[in-house]
């Protein structure tokens, strides 16, 4: 399997992160509504909080239109409660204004001292059906905008959606120097690979079998080059760990025990992003899977039966999980992404099992996009090196 280069050269250490689940998706049991679980902004703070207190680096505060909580606003207020770990927060590229978003994420990243990075994100609005190469040249005009707003004293922009002379940037300046937050992205169109391998610094993958995720890391590294740019690489996965195999794979049939096939589908159709490319790939995964729902010996499909957009979990003992991540790792792997039902539970799982195993560190540290005058806050309880 051939290995990719990145752009941190240092493999040992990875940038290991939690998600908090701001769209609606937590359950006891897989696609049973469960109402202490529901996205409300206490339950999303406690995961966050959870997380941090955990060692976690970073977290996926993720982006719906039509559930669950606000993205920046939850941010915002989660930034004067936290002190270690850095926010991944989702931006839906054409939903603000270019400008005004950069004003936006620079004050975040003020108010949270460099902890800011951010998804970027290309999709139809509600209503909306784009045509894929628009909805990426909407998306590319606004990470340019983003990038002059951060870098230069002024914007000036001619594209083809967006057109602007002589804007001041002051107020838009981030707390992040050499270039401002970094920008995580997840696409498998050629359109997609284009923009992230032109503008952006971590390309994201869903879980699917290895083989495939490498060829998608060849793939993206490709256009890469064609920028002089590399890459970091990251997947997002859920997560069932327990001491034992037997256990991880019994939790697993637990956790879709009560789960009703067509309600399920319902679940996956109100998505918005449920027609995508992406989703396909993960649909495909099931139907590659065994009996069981497992596509390889630990990677099990069964999350999908309920959930667009990453469908699978990683199964198995604490060895197990490690060995994987471990493989993952060697493939170039930089950032991980994890998650589990219910999240505060199996972050903790995780976080008692694995994550004191794992030398973990923050990439924005690596690419020095914090000043080295202003060093970041003091670890928080439980966090580790």
């Amino acid at each position: 399997m051939t290995v990719v280069p990145v752009t941190s050269a240092d493999l040992d250490a990875a940038e290991v992160s939690w998600f908090s689940a701001l769209c609606s998706d937590d359950y006891q049991f897989l696609g049973v509504p469960d109402p202490d679980l529901k996205s409300s902004w206490e339950h999303c703070r406690d995961i966050l909080l959870e997380s941090e207190r955990q060692g976690f680096r970073n977290i996926l505060c993720p982006s719906s239109f039509q559930v669950g909580q606000d993205t920046l606003s939850f941010v915002a207020g989660c930034a004067p409660l936290t002190h270690s770990i850095n926010m991944l927060a989702a931006i839906r590229c054409g939903e603000m204004q270019p400008i005004m978003l950069a004003r936006t994420v620079a004050s975040l990243d003020h108010m949270l001292k460099g902890r800011l990075t951010l998804n970027v994100i290309s999709s139809d609005f509600p209503g909306e059906k784009a045509d894929s190469a628009y909805r990426y040249q909407r998306s590319r005009e606004v990470v340019e905008i983003l990038k002059q707003a951060w870098t230069r004293d002024e914007i000036n922009y001619t594209g083809e959606i967006y057109d602007f002379k002589g804007v001041w940037t002051d107020p838009a300046k981030p707390y992040q120097q050499n270039g401002g937050p970094l920008l995580y992205f997840g696409g498998y169109s050629p359109h997609a690979l284009e923009l992230c391998g032109q503008h952006c610094d971590v390309y994201l993958m869903w879980p699917e079998p290895k083989e495939q995720l490498a060829q998608r890391m060849r793939d993206v590294n490709a256009v890469a080059e064609k920028y002089d740019r590399t890459l970091d690489y990251g997947l997002r996965v859920h997560m069932i760990v327990r001491d034992t195999e037997a256990e991880a794979k019994e939790y697993a049939e637990y956790l879709v025990s009560k789960l009703d096939d067509e309600l399920g589908q319902l679940i996956r159709d109100r998505a918005h992003d449920s027609t995508s490319l992406g989703v396909s790939h993960q649909a495909r995964a099931r139907e590659l899977a065994d009996q069981y729902g497992f596509v390889e010996p630990h990677l099990w499909t069964g999350i999908g039966r309920a959930r667009s957009g990453c469908g699978a979990a990683l199964v198995g003992s604490t060895d197990q999980v490690m060995s994987e991540i471990e493989e993952y790792k060697k493939m170039g792997i930089r950032a991980f992404i994890f998650s589990g039902y219910p999240h505060i539970d199996e972050c903790k799982s995780f976080g008692e099992r694995v994550l004191p195993e794992l030398e973990t560190c923050s990439l924005p540290d690596i690419y020095g996009r914090v000043p080295t005058e202003t060093p970041k806050t003091p670890l928080g309880a439980g966090e580790r090196r």
